[in-house]
């Protein structure tokens, strides 16, 4: 039985609970911390564990012996040292996204896994999804044929209280704005459908939200050895949260939500339906069976199948430290005004969290703040 701790009490540790409490027969949640010992002992109860260990020190949790696996719910800007600690102590840890704060810490905490030789998983639940298996597996089976142009749009929306938190919209904190910390989970997939671009020019602002420094919107231009194309839109002002990823290959289009059309060239030029292929690439992407679980369910069962032994995480330390390269590059061609080449050097003075935070702009200076909101309610994005 593998013994679990959850750092952190807000609305995602929530999700991490009720995740973990689908696989009683792989698991059990043992420990909880917050800051405010009395949000760790009121999550114990809901989680029907209320003799639980709960604690406000992150350290004493990490440190016990009856736990195997600690997830991570802390905003970033402590997900670097809350990590290393748990791998030192032999722990291996699900890190909610994004991975860390600065490029610096992703190979600080890349360092303790190789030293403990635990795993490390980061939380990318879209991943997690029978609809992104499928497209996934439609791409890299060559059936629609390469991919030329693929367009991304991370769309969301959130109220001007969202901010109010007083640790979101600062650069310090949160470490970046809807770039980082919402399109994390949409640059996660475009890698893992796309690769990592060689170059990227971006533009970032602030449209709405006057309790943040961070930006709320932002559109970037990827290049891709071969000449190949991507756009990518991170959005807070997006009624509807239309979240699409459209890639347009040789021969096709294909597409999240599931959509697609194959076109043939007529002797003119102009095109005409070539349905035989949609009925291949339809059949491409039904091979894949539907997963049991999806989302954050479906990484934690991953997880523990890893600390099992029955298989490799989907989502290691590499991934997400690749992730956080690519909207790094984001900023840094914002700030720079320049088109950003990868891979960013350990010399570059936005491998840093700290000379990062320092150029950045700051749109609006925060000025409300609390510690937490009532409700626990939050939104995920789409799910197909």
């Amino acid at each position: 039985m593998i013994g679990v701790a959850i750092l952190g009490t807000g609305a995602i540790a929530r999700v991490h609970m009720d995740a973990y409490r689908q696989f009683p027969e792989l698991c059990e949640v043992r420990a909880f911390c917050d800051i405010n010992r009395e949000k760790a002992e009121t999550m114990a109860r809901e989680a029907g564990r209320p003799d639980a260990f709960c604690s406000d020190d992150y350290r004493e949790v990490i440190e016990r012996r009856d736990i195997d696996l600690v997830s991570i719910c802390l905003p970033p800007s402590v997900h670097g040292e809350t990590a290393i600690h748990a791998l030192d102590a032999g722990k291996h840890v699900l890190l909610e996204k994004p991975m860390a704060s600065s490029l610096y810490e992703c190979d600080l905490i890349l360092d303790a896994v190789a030293r403990s030789g635990k795993k490390l998983s980061v939380v990318s639940q879209n991943r997690f999804q029978t609809t992104m298996m499928r497209l996934r597996h439609v791409l890299t089976s060559g059936v629609a044929g390469r991919v030329l142009h693929g367009l991304v749009h991370s769309f969301w929306w959130r109220g001007q209280s969202y901010y109010d938190l007083s640790w979101r919209g600062t650069w310090e904190k949160e470490g970046g704005g809807c770039t980082l910390n919402h399109a994390v989970h949409h640059v996660d997939l475009l890698l893992w459908m796309m690769g990592m671009p060689e170059s990227v020019s971006s533009f970032i602002t602030n449209l709405n939200h006057d309790n943040s420094e961070t930006e709320d919107f932002s559109t970037s231009l990827l290049v891709y050895p071969g000449g190949s194309l991507a756009q990518l839109t991170a959005s807070l002002v997006h009624h509807g949260e239309e979240q699409e990823m459209v890639f347009q290959c040789e021969k096709a289009r294909v597409s999240f939500p599931w959509k697609t059309y194959a076109s043939r060239s007529l002797e003119n030029g102009f095109p005409e339906r070539d349905e035989e292929l949609e009925n291949r690439i339809q059949k491409s992407y039904n091979e894949v069976a539907p997963l049991p679980q999806e989302g954050h369910a479906a990484q934690i069962r991953d997880v523990l199948s890893a600390i099992n032994g029955e298989t490799e995480v989907l989502v290691d330390g590499v991934a997400a430290r690749r992730t956080l390269e690519l909207i790094t590059g984001v900023y840094k061609s914002f700030q720079t005004g320049d088109t950003v080449s990868f891979p960013l050097e350990k010399t570059d003075p936005f491998y840093r969290g700290e000379t990062l935070v320092e150029r950045m702009p700051r749109f609006h200076q925060k000025t409300r703040s609390r510690d937490s909101f009532s409700t626990s309610d939050i939104s995920l994005g789409r799910q197909g």
